[in-house]
């Protein structure tokens, strides 16, 4: 008797990712991507390869003495397609100020890594692009 083969619990994967950024573990987030993957920013700066995302995430989390990463939802749109809206808080190095953010991020999935990443301010915006592209990957 032979076994299909298991389909990936995306929306888990993605989670997890959240959980393993909020302990700045990025070994254990770039075992899901993919090594030439894409890191899109808000501002249009486009990172590419596993090796550059990590730098990114390096640089970004050492301007902060405290970080927090909460997961508001995580929806799979169908054919590797997951949004994942979150807010952020934290405090920069050397200030008593806290900020606060709140982005949705695009996920594409092939064959069970993370091929792209695009991130958006506008929760909106995100959810129609997850729509579109679902339905173009369909």
């Amino acid at each position: 008797m032979s076994e299909e083969p298991k389909t990936p619990d995306l929306v888990g994967l993605t989670r997890r990712q959240f959980e393993f950024a909020d302990r700045a573990d990025w070994d254990a987030i770039l075992e899901t991507y993919a090594p030439d993957a894409v890191w899109e920013l808000r501002q249009g700066a486009t990172f590419e390869g596993a090796d550059a995302i990590r730098d990114l995430w390096v640089d970004y989390f050492s301007a902060y003495e405290e970080f927090g990463i909460e997961t508001e939802e995580i929806l799979d749109f169908g054919n590797g397609v997951i949004l994942a809206v979150n807010e952020q808080k934290a405090r920069l190095v050397g200030s008593a100020s806290h900020i606060q953010t709140r982005e949705a991020f695009l996920y594409t999935w092939e064959r069970g890594v993370v091929v792209r990443v695009t991130m958006y301010t506008d929760i909106d915006e995100a959810r129609t692009a997850a729509e579109r592209l679902a339905e173009s990957r369909g």
